[in-house]
């Protein structure tokens, strides 16, 4: 892991210009620039909250609040994991012509969604206010549920980058498990009331976002402790993802340019 801590710290300022750049450009063609980055998960949130709270009756405190923390850890975890699938194709024009250690553009590509999903927690916060949700200290909590959330999505990456660029169809895989999740997960329902106790546990335990999401509005929205064992736990299968996915890109990325 010696190289990989060499060549993350000597291209992590690439890693941190390329997410500028990518952001820079994203805004340059829109008439609202950034604004679109608060404007869409926002919207998406008053429609989830329309459609499950007042169509479907859904009961949950602080509905809306409740809506848009799980949209803001979903949408992060699901643009990286879509992405990562054909990030080395998307980038043929480097990867073919200049050695760069092919993680490096997985790391900006959660540096460039990491800063839109920080762009939400602000909105959360200042929904946290206009709500008046009453808040605690156990609010800091967020930052070690989100480091854990970090790690196994960039572990994931690194496996579905390299696969993606040998098996075509992997997109579309990926695109329909996500789905799947989507509706595993409890985005615009409370996992913990809404289903039998026979599933809340397999669901929290062995669906990671499942458990991040609860973990959050747990310390977000009710003052409670997360469960730290779970976390912990996959907090270590990620090291050991990320730890099998770098020797597995280490090993094959020789190979990537002759593939794409």
């Amino acid at each position: 892991m010696k190289r990989f801590w060499n060549d993350l710290t000597g291209h992590f300022r690439y890693a941190i210009y390329a997410a500028q750049s990518e952001l820079k450009a994203e805004v340059a063609s829109s008439y609202l620039n950034w604004i679109w980055w608060v404007l869409e998960p926002f919207c998406f949130m008053l429609i989830y909250t329309f459609v499950f709270g007042y169509a479907f009756g859904m009961r949950e405190q602080y509905f809306p609040v409740f809506i848009f923390v799980g949209l803001t850890a979903w949408d992060f975890f699901q643009r990286n994991i879509n992405q990562s699938v054909k990030i080395l194709k998307s980038n043929r024009a480097i990867v073919t012509k200049v050695y760069m250690p092919k993680f490096v553009l997985l790391i900006s590509r959660m540096m460039f969604n990491g800063y839109k999903m920080l762009i939400s927690f602000g909105i959360v916060v200042a929904m946290l206010i206009y709500y008046q949700v009453p808040v605690s200290w156990k609010l800091i909590y967020v930052i070690p549920i989100l480091i854990v959330m970090f790690v196994f999505t960039f572990g994931f990456m690194l496996f579905l980058m390299h696969y993606g660029v040998y098996v075509r169809d992997l997109v579309n895989v990926t695109t329909i498990v996500l789905r799947m999740m989507f509706y595993m997960t409890g985005i615009f329902y409370n996992i913990e009331t809404k289903l039998p106790p026979k599933f809340v546990g397999p669901l929290l335990h062995f669906n990671p976002m499942a458990l991040i999401l609860s973990s959050l509005r747990n310390c977000i929205l009710h003052n409670a402790t997360p469960d730290f064992k779970w976390l912990g736990i996959w907090f270590v299968i990620g090291l050991i993802v990320s730890v099998l996915g770098v020797r597995k890109v280490y090993k094959n990325e020789n190979s990537y340019v002759k593939v794409i």
